[in-house]
């Protein structure tokens, strides 16, 4: 191979990429501005969101380890044998490393994500930890229909998605990928989701305003990742984190205003922004236990059981839909 022809295959944007470019050019070309929150998992935001998950006013992360540590040989007393854990959103084993400590059950561990960088590192320390386990990690959106690593495509499928994520999406677009997941997993498998609850807004507000701005660095990072790879001029001095609990909706949302009247250029599109004007970044619903239960049911799943320590629940859901839904 030339290198001229090396050198073009480096050049040529990889599919993440070119998805990364439409989404935020869509994004910001809309009316109000908005990106999606999948992209704040980049290596450096990534390692900035693990520092969010330690900070004192961040409770979704303890008590979720907490509720897993406490109930795990529950957990995984619903795994059947010789299974395969499949992890959505899985750019961090630290959750499913619970899990996997208390189920000898499981064979292979697919942690999905969109974030390549970090789920390989965090893959290759797995296998250091777990020798006898399969680890196959997947570079990839799991909102999206994709297929399973060929090493557990016989395999029983459970699936396990914590963090919340789930809030993170709109409540129809939570409906789609539980029956997406639903589709993958096969009638029968067992899903555990992380859902952090309804709760004091006092106590949400401090949990996305942190003291020492971690988590305005985090949403700011998304701008920066733009500049980094879409060489855009985002000027991040001239945007500030903005965070607040919706009681409407039930939802915290997360902006970053401008501060001025500007213009910034982004894959060659130039986007005017008035002074306060809004970029939405992130959405995060809370549910009630009875309200989750509500939107799993409408999507095909049916509640097994269920763990809480009232912040947070660990939802144990069974697919109950058919395959030809």
């Amino acid at each position: 191979m030339s290198r001229a022809v090396q050198a073009a295959r480096r050049a040529a944007p990889s599919a993440t990429e070119t998805a990364f470019a439409a989404d935020v050019v869509a994004g910001l070309t809309a009316k109000p501005k908005h990106l999606p929150p999948k992209y704040f998992y980049d290596l450096a935001g990534s390692a900035l969101f693990d520092r969010i998950t330690r900070l004192p006013e961040y409770y979704p992360t303890r008590s979720e380890i907490g509720i897993l540590q406490d109930n795990a040989p529950a957990i995984a007393s619903l795994f059947p044998a010789g299974c395969a854990l499949i992890e959505f959103g899985g750019g961090s084993s630290r959750k499913a490393r619970i899990l996997l400590g208390a189920a000898a059950t499981v064979d292979a561990y697919v942690p999905v994500d969109i974030s390549g960088d970090f789920l390989q590192q965090d893959a290759a320390q797995l296998r250091r930890d777990f020798p006898r386990l399969g680890v196959h990690p997947l570079v990839t959106d799991f909102t999206k229909p994709f297929e399973l690593p060929q090493a557990v495509a016989a395999l029983p499928r459970v699936g396990f998605f914590p963090g919340s994520t789930i809030g993170n999406f709109e409540p129809h677009e939570a409906c789609r990928f539980l029956r997406h997941a639903g589709a993958m997993l096969g009638q029968g498998a067992v899903f555990a989701i992380g859902v952090d609850l309804v709760k004091d807004p006092k106590v949400l507000y401090r949990a996305y305003n942190d003291a020492d701005g971690v988590t305005a660095k985090f949403n700011l990072n998304l701008l920066a990742r733009i500049n980094r790879e879409l060489g855009a001029d985002f000027n991040l001095d001239a945007f500030e984190h903005h965070a607040f609990y919706s009681s409407a909706q039930n939802r915290i949302e997360m902006h970053l205003a401008s501060t001025r009247r500007q213009k910034v250029r982004v894959n060659g599109t130039a986007f005017d922004f008035r002074a306060g004007e809004t970029i939405h970044t992130e959405n995060s619903y809370k549910y009630t236990i009875e309200s989750f239960q509500a939107l799993a049911r409408g999507s095909g799943w049916s509640p097994l059981q269920v763990w809480t320590d009232e912040l947070f629940a660990v939802h144990a859901l069974v697919n109950q839909a058919t395959d030809d839904r």
